[in-house]
């Protein structure tokens, strides 16, 4: 029981992580970042191509050590985010999740068909697993040490930014884009930093994915597993509070793993009857926060500078 817990709550910080890469990008920039779950995908092939022995099934076999490997995972995603920038980022709103949407698409059929890059749809093994022979009955507790600290890491990382004089520029670009250039901000430069940095952190919490599982395939990139579940978490918990954007994970993710304990109750097969009561869950989370809390449980953080605070 308690190796579940801790395998629930490391991949509950997994996501937190993404969660709070896309609250940066949405909540405080205004992106609507659709194609969240590609930066993902990007960070976990590429902590995995790295990191995997020689073999001719598929490019890699680096053998790059697990530190510098989660360096490569942000990279990767954030170069190619700074590509894709230039002409994503010429638009707006509706247009520009579509645009990026699309993009997660493009990228998930690279991965599931080009076999000499990825072995396509059979995966990558024998992903190096840091300290896993030494500790395989406790592999769970020391990894939730390493994704729950990044978690917190990048929990004060994120508070302080959207706090700095960058970040208040950033904020402020969402609410007035206009006003901004009218005070001198080059607001497409700051959007461009907050889309490759947001991404490249996502990118990150793919190599943490990877070096957990020892596997990875197309299959856990869908756009459910990849997209509408971290965007659910940040809309249950609140876009623009990153506090409730991580309570919005933990829960969403543990109604998501928890319906596996109510699938005896429905007829067909296990697959079958976990898909469908995972969907319903959803669902009904969905709706029930659209109609009572369309700002989230926590809504919005008001961030108020010092100088104006009352004593």
């Amino acid at each position: 029981m308690l190796s579940y817990i801790a395998s629930y709550l490391v991949m509950a910080s997994i996501y937190g992580i993404i969660a709070l890469a896309l609250n940066f990008q949405w909540g405080f920039s205004g992106l609507m970042n659709f194609g969240i779950g590609a930066s993902y995908m990007l960070g976990a092939y590429s902590a995995a191509l790295l990191s995997s022995a020689p073999t001719a099934e598929h490019l890699g076999g680096f053998g790059v050590p697990f530190p510098l490997d989660l360096v490569g995972a942000a990279i990767i995603p954030g170069f190619i985010a700074f590509l894709i920038g230039f002409p994503a980022l010429k638009l707006k709103g509706g247009p520009f999740a579509i645009a990026t949407l699309a993009i997660h698409e493009i990228i998930y059929l690279i991965v599931h068909n080009e076999m000499w890059l990825t072995n396509g749809v059979w995966g990558i093994r024998d992903i190096s697993r840091p300290l896993y022979s030494q500790m395989p009955q406790q592999y769970d507790f020391f990894y939730l040490l390493i994704a729950g600290g990044m978690l917190i890491g990048f929990y004060f990382f994120f508070q302080k930014a959207v706090r700095s004089p960058w970040g208040r520029v950033i904020r402020g670009i969402k609410v007035d884009e206009d006003m901004a250039l009218m005070s001198g901000k080059y607001a497409w430069s700051y959007k461009m930093q907050s889309f490759v940095l947001g991404s490249a952190i996502a990118g990150i919490a793919g190599g943490l994915f990877v070096h957990y599982t020892g596997f990875v395939s197309p299959t856990n990139f869908t756009p459910l597993m990849a997209t509408f579940i971290v965007w659910l978490m940040v809309m249950v918990g609140g876009s623009g509070n990153n506090r409730g954007v991580l309570v919005g994970t933990f829960f969403v993710w543990g109604v998501w793993t928890g319906s596996e304990f109510l699938t005896d109750f429905f007829p067909g097969s296990m697959e079958t009857r976990a898909g469908f009561m995972r969907m319903f869950l959803m669902g009904i989370i969905l709706l029930i926060v659209i109609i009572t809390r369309p700002q989230g449980i926590f809504g919005k953080e008001k961030i108020i500078p010092k100088y104006l605070r009352s004593e």
